[in-house]
């Protein structure tokens, strides 16, 4: 018999209390583990305290209690710990809760009273910490007016409100098995090192601190996206993880950087288009406030960056920030002003600093989730190794306790005259049976079977403890099993999890790529712009009023100001500025705008050649003084025209009468002339003198349609490549706008236009263009078909029913719907149908016509195929730019080209190909066939009025 150094004082045969018997189920035996102390540590300030002599030099004080204190803060207050995701007044507050948990809500004010037993700070920061996580909705749970984080309104006082640990924090942050533990600040009670969650808490929380000379900003992530990393991590799968936030709104997360120093997250709010001059903010950016954004907006509308008439905060348990946008500005420009000068859009540099080792780390969040993965997993293996510790002792305990029944051992300690003497005749009588046994037999094992109850012994139940051993049996095996198989097991346990309490928890924040706003573009004009032509000062000042209006303009616009001579600068707008003497011309600058031309006649030197050019002036380094003539001392603007669509006049010169001069008169087509960059010398016009110059003809744009493109990323359009090409417009030309919602509505190709969130396709407009329409109408349970043209409406028009759902459409005309059957007509052959002439074309509000009773299994739409496009020619779209015509006559032979301003334009680009669509959502199958696209269809399981698949738009 093994000896135990602990030796029971109880004699033999001695009735114990329940809690002194071998426990009857392994929780029970759990409740022996013993728990692991720390040890005391000396004060910190000892060394300072403890000089010789009892004298301490300011110096070393400063540097090192300094130093003391700036650790101190760092570990103790401002940084969260990577294992635990936790500060410590957290970890605090969590396990008060935990001691007095009984399943009830306790008061706030007693909660604070009970962290102050661990927390040696004051009730305020412990209240403000709880408030703060009972406001992030997952560890507590909260009854009370516990504040509102999208308005700031603060929590009750805390008598006032209660709160009681989350099922969620009961299932994943306590174990008291786990547990590091260590004295609390007085050494009266102990308090855990680090709680041991098996969740990445930090990540779903986020954290916010500062330290002495450190910071730590971690932003919250997704609840469910955690836990869908976690297990991608533990299956060696990639993954990437980007800040979700409890007030929504929009993020562009490119330059995210994992989290670490040097990123930045873009925040926006949802803004939406009530009307034509109603707005409203239904998200918000995180860190704001709907009061804060409502100061932001009015203070920037004092300041006359936006232009508004009213703006109501209705916010309660969801953002409702409504403004009314005066009637002389576009809402569209007002939405990107918004963004440009007001708290609808924040940027957040994240920090992601933690204590890892007692030390500050910066790691980024995947490197944290992955830490926090393997951390729950050796948490999940340590309980399983506990476990199957208990298990071992609860199978011992019941076999010895059969055994020592089962053959009637205890009637060997009749007679035994003394304790010791009745353990060993227990522990002689055990000697047949021990080999049956997993672990020797101590004299714990005898002192407990010698203490066993007599009514115990009665009622035993040789039945009843053969099951109950089978049953640890099992378990052993299965936590074996599991510990032996532990990334599965951990894998199953986020699973767990996130199906138990990762409903309500979506995305809330929609991930996108914000198109450069720039303020300039967007500012109201608040100011006007004077010039003092004579003196050269030009500005927006008091002191200006007085001088020659120029134009109405922005306070953080650019101008840009022209001298006689030709040198010109481009500055930032201010009160009073000096240039030079002889200001020609000045005017708000917009860069990167390449179709403002510039049209210029200048005399080169003081008597030298005239010269004329057309340029476009874009980006330059402001306050810089550049020529836009050649260079040449006392050169001279002649004539000048800005055209903000590159618009060509044509002007009638007089010549200085000069012998042998046929014609002084003669017509100058600016349109003749190419286009080039602002260093161009330009065209020789004439070698003679000019006596006037008059504006015979205002000319047109020489600049032809503009391409447009659609960013889906951003939902913008541009001038600048990005994304799909819609085509050249101009003029009238328009847009159609497909949505998800079975919307459409027509609009205008303005580059500063908002679309809806739910947008699906943005294409060119074409009136005579018929859509053909195939949809499931959930009320008669039948298929249809309707063909219709869209109607020129700036308001959204629904093109289907609230209870039908759409299937697929075309817009070519020869398509051909073929449908095959199933069920009872499976034998039925396909009906193949004209779609041209199965059904006329109607408004977008007719319902169209059934195409069949039968029940479908497949629709198939067959397109014709388009016809190869021709190939440009070598010469297709060369510009000339030689002067031409009258001009070139009429100055016998005086106008000559000096350069070659030969043009290549861009080729205009092939068609796109059609691109075989998926099928609708609740389709079993889909698949393709030359010159079409196949649809397996069922009864649609689309929500009311909701498009099925909204990438079948593509089809358009």
């Amino acid at each position: 018999m093994a000896e135990n150094k602990d030796k029971d004082e109880l004699i033999p045969g001695e009735a114990f209390s329940e809690d002194a018997s071998a426990p009857e189920t392994a929780d029970d035996a759990a409740d022996d583990t013993p728990v692991a102390e720390a040890p005391a540590k000396a004060g910190k300030f000892d060394r300072l305290t403890q000089e010789e002599g009892g004298v301490r030099k300011l110096t070393g004080m400063y540097k090192n209690w300094f130093l003391d204190y700036a650790s101190y803060v760092i570990l103790e207050r401002a940084v969260p710990h990577v294992e635990d995701g936790l500060k410590p007044v957290q970890r605090r507050i969590l396990h008060a809760m935990k001691v007095v948990d009984d399943g009830r809500y306790n008061k706030v004010a007693n909660l604070v009273g009970q962290t102050m037993q661990y927390h040696p700070h004051g009730d305020a920061s412990i209240k403000d910490a709880l408030v703060q996580l009972g406001q992030k909705d997952l560890l507590i749970d909260c009854q009370g007016n516990w504040g509102n984080i999208l308005t700031g309104d603060e929590a009750a006082a805390g008598r006032y409100i209660e709160a009681r640990l989350s099922k969620f924090a009961l299932d994943v942050v306590f174990n008291k098995k786990t547990t590091e533990w260590m004295l609390s600040y007085d050494g009266r009670k102990e308090e855990p090192v680090t709680l041991p969650i098996k969740f990445p808490l930090l990540l779903a929380q986020g954290s916010d601190g500062i330290a002495v000379g450190l910071a730590s900003k971690i932003l919250p992530h997704n609840f469910v996206e955690l836990i869908n990393a976690a297990i991608a991590h533990l299956q060696g799968r990639d993954f990437q993880l980007y800040p979700d936030f409890p007030t929504g709104g929009m993020a562009d997360v490119s330059r995210y950087n994992d989290g670490l120093r040097g990123g930045a997250v873009k925040v926006r709010a949802k803004i939406s288009k009530i009307d034509k001059r109603t707005l409203a903010i239904t998200e918000i950016p995180y860190t704001t406030t709907t009061e804060s954004i409502k100061d932001s907006i009015i203070k920037a509308n004092d300041k006359g960056k936006i232009k508004i008439k009213k703006v109501d905060d209705n916010t309660a348990d969801k953002v409702e920030i409504v403004i009314q946008v005066s009637p002389d500005e576009s809402s569209d420009k007002t939405i990107d002003a918004l963004y440009a000068f007001t708290d609808c859009e924040v940027s957040i540099a994240p920090n992601s600093c933690v204590i890892w080792d007692e030390k500050p780390h910066f790691l980024g969040v995947s490197e944290i989730l992955r830490r926090s993965a393997e951390h729950t997993k050796s948490l999940l293996g340590l309980e399983l190794k506990i476990r199957l510790g208990e298990l071992s002792e609860a199978w011992h305990a019941a076999s010895l306790e059969r055994i020592f029944i089962e053959n009637k051992l205890y009637q060997l300690i009749e007679g035994c005259k003394s304790r010791e003497e009745a353990y060993a005749a227990v522990d002689k009588g055990l000697e047949p049976f021990k080999k049956r046994l997993r672990r020797e037999v101590t004299l714990e094992d005898v002192q407990k079977l010698t203490e066993l109850k007599f009514i115990r012994i009665s009622r035993y139940d040789s039945e009843k403890a053969d099951n109950e051993i089978r049953q640890i049996e099992e378990d052993i095996k299965s936590t074996q099993y599991d510990l032996d198989h532990l990334t599965e097991y951990a894998v199953a346990w986020y699973e767990r999890i996130r199906d138990k309490y990762g409903k309500g928890k979506e995305r809330r924040t929609e991930l996108r790529e914000f198109d450069s706003i720039e303020a300039t573009k967007v500012a109201v004009t608040n100011a006007k712009l004077y010039v003092d032509r004579a003196e050269g000062f030009f500005g927006i000042g008091k002191s200006m009023k007085d001088a020659e209006f120029v134009c109405d303009c922005s306070d953080i616009d650019d101008v840009i100001v022209f001298t006689k001579d030709g040198r010109y600068v481009i500055t930032k707008v201010s009160d009073k500025a000096f240039f030079d003497r002889n200001i020609y011309y000045i005017g708000v600058f917009k860069r990167n705008d390449d179709r403002t031309i510039y049209n210029v006649l200048y005399r080169d030197g003081k008597n030298g050649a005239i010269m004329m050019k057309r340029c476009a002036i874009k980006g330059i380094t402001r306050d810089k003084e550049y020529d836009i003539t050649k260079g040449t001392a006392k050169s001279e603007i002649l004539y000048m025209s800005v055209n903000p669509n590159g618009e060509a006049e044509v002007l009638k010169v007089y010549f200085k009468p000069r012998p042998r001069l046929k014609k002084v008169i003669v017509d100058l087509d600016f349109s003749t002339l190419a286009i080039k960059g602002r260093q161009s010398q330009g065209n020789l016009f004439s070698r003679y003198g000019i006596h006037k110059i008059v504006l015979k003809e205002r000319g047109t744009s020489t600049l032809g349609g503009q391409n447009i493109w659609f960013d889906e990323d951003v939902r913008r359009l541009n001038a600048d490549g990005r994304g799909k090409l819609l085509g050249e417009f101009k003029g009238d030309d328009r847009l159609i706008v497909w949505t998800s919602k079975n919307q459409y509505y027509i609009t205008n190709y303005d580059l500063g236009q908002h679309f809806p969130d739910e947008t699906v396709r943005v294409a060119r407009y074409e009136p005579d263009r018929v859509y053909s329409l195939c949809y499931y109408d959930r009320d008669q349970r039948y298929y249809y078909m309707k063909r219709f043209t869209a109607e020129m409406s700036d308001k959204m028009q629904d093109f289907l029913d609230a209870d039908a759902d759409f299937v697929c459409v075309t817009d070519r005309a020869g398509a051909k719907l073929e449908i095959t059957y199933k069920g009872a007509h499976a034998t039925r052959p396909a009906d193949v149908i004209d779609v041209d002439e199965f059904v006329g074309v109607k408004s977008h509000r007719a319902k169209g016509k059934r195409l069949t009773t039968y029940d479908v299994d497949r629709l198939r739409m067959i397109e014709p195929e388009l016809p190869p496009e021709p190939e440009p020619s070598d010469d297709e779209g060369l510009e000339g730019g030689q002067l031409t015509g009258a001009s070139a006559d009429a100055a016998q032979g005086a106008v000559t080209e000096t350069e070659n301003s030969g043009k290549s334009a861009p080729k205009k680009p092939s068609a796109a190909q059609p691109v075989p669509e998926k099928a609708p959502a609740g389709q079993p199958r889909t698949g393709t066939a030359a010159g079409g696209v196949e649809f397996e269809v069922e009864r649609p399981k689309g929500d009311a009025g909701e498009m099925i698949d909204p990438e079948q738009l593509n089809l358009f």
